[in-house]
C-alpha cells in the first residue's frame, strides 16, 4: 500500500468555459455534490493556470486558447 498523497485533479479550460473577465468557479458543475466548498473565481488567464485554495484542483487554459479583450 502506497502512503503518498493524492494529487490535486487538472481541469483543462477553454475561452467558452470562462466565468467573468479571465476567471473560472470552483467547485465546477462537473464535481460531485458532496466536495462541494464555497464558490471561489480562479483568474487563468494572467498565467495560464489557476488552482482552487480549497480542493487544489488545478485549472489551466488549454494550449493556443486565445482570450479576448471584449467587453
Amino acid at each position: 500500500m502506497s502512503n503518498s498523497t493524492r494529487a490535486p485533479s487538472t481541469v483543462e479550460v477553454t475561452a467558452k468555459d470562462l466565468q467573468g473577465p479571465g476567471v473560472v468557479f470552483c467547485p465546477n458543475p462537473k464535481m460531485p455534490l458532496w466536495s462541494n466548498h464555497p464558490r471561489v473565481f480562479i483568474d487563468v488567464v494572467a498565467t495560464g493556470e489557476g488552482a482552487c485554495p480549497y480542493c487544489g484542483t488545478v485549472y489551466r487554459l488549454k494550449a493556443g486558447e486565445k482570450v479576448g479583450a471584449g467587453h
